[in-house]
């Protein structure tokens, strides 16, 4: 059975959303949803799970270089714990360190200064949140 897994690249604004599965361990990039002050939209992250259906979640756990707890490590922690109890799904938490800096040279590469939207960067990150996981399970 194909594991389709939804990732997520939380913030306190905006929150990076890709979807992929275990077959190619790939994914692509979903709109980000916007947050606030770390609330997000749940109306929109309803509709890609209705969409989309996956089979797992993953959130990246920010920490810093050296491994320690950042301020929003934890709540990062706490929106995984929501998206587990609201739908019901396995939600794992996968270090997402360095990936906001490879979602912007990915992005710059691609298009120059004018591909570098915020809400594009958070989504390719966690596009490459998502891939990293994936190649993990695998």
């Amino acid at each position: 059975m194909t594991v389709t897994v939804m990732g997520f690249d939380y913030g306190t604004h905006s929150i990076g959303v890709a979807i992929g599965q275990d077959l190619t361990c790939s994914a692509q990039p979903l709109p980000a949803v916007r947050a606030d002050r770390g609330t997000p939209d749940w109306r929109a992250i309803d509709k890609a799970v209705k969409e989309w259906k996956p089979n797992r979640m993953v959130v990246g756990l920010p920490l810093n270089m050296d491994g320690t707890n950042q301020n929003i490590t934890l709540l990062a922690s706490n929106f995984a714990e929501e998206l587990r109890k609201r739908y019901e799904i396995q939600c794992d938490m996968h270090d997402e360190r360095l990936t906001t800096t490879a979602a912007r040279e990915y992005l710059f590469a691609s298009g120059g200064y004018k591909a570098l939207k915020k809400d594009r960067i958070d989504s390719i990150s966690a596009v490459l949140i998502t891939e990293s996981y994936l190649e993990s399970i695998g």
